[in-house]
């Protein structure tokens, strides 16, 4: 695979618990390549990766795949009305940017930055 296919299938296996940047796997596949566990070829442009023989067997040994535990215990229900609750509030937002008048966009902005502090002061078990 290569590094964009690796991150959307570890998306994919962690029911979107976890979708690691580019920032953090593209470093990783290098440092992985320099000890050896895995090569590389370019094919149409695209760097695949493949793992080496000793790479096969450090995954084996290893510990469980980092997409198991991303996903353990997750309430799959509640992390889909927290998506859509956030997406909803984004889409309301960038309406209000894109459409509003300066006093309005001033207004949301405000909104959002009080919500955030209002977020903070629930782990605070404040009100």
């Amino acid at each position: 695979m290569h590094g964009y296919e690796m991150i959307q299938e570890i998306a994919e296996r962690s029911g979107g618990a976890w979708k690691p940047s580019p920032g953090s796997v593209y470093p990783t596949l290098q440092l992985l390549e320099d000890e050896g566990l895995i090569v590389s070829e370019s094919e149409g442009g695209k760097k695949l990766f493949s793992l080496t023989g000793a790479g096969r067997t450090a995954a084996e040994e290893g510990p469980e795949a980092p997409w198991e535990e991303a996903s353990r215990g997750v309430d799959w229900e509640a992390l889909s009305e927290i998506r859509q609750a956030g997406f909803g509030l984004m889409e309301a937002f960038g309406q209000v940017w894109k459409t509003g008048s300066k006093g309005q966009r001033e207004k949301a902005l405000a909104v959002i930055n009080d919500a955030r502090k209002k977020l903070y002061l629930i782990l605070a078990d404040e009100d």
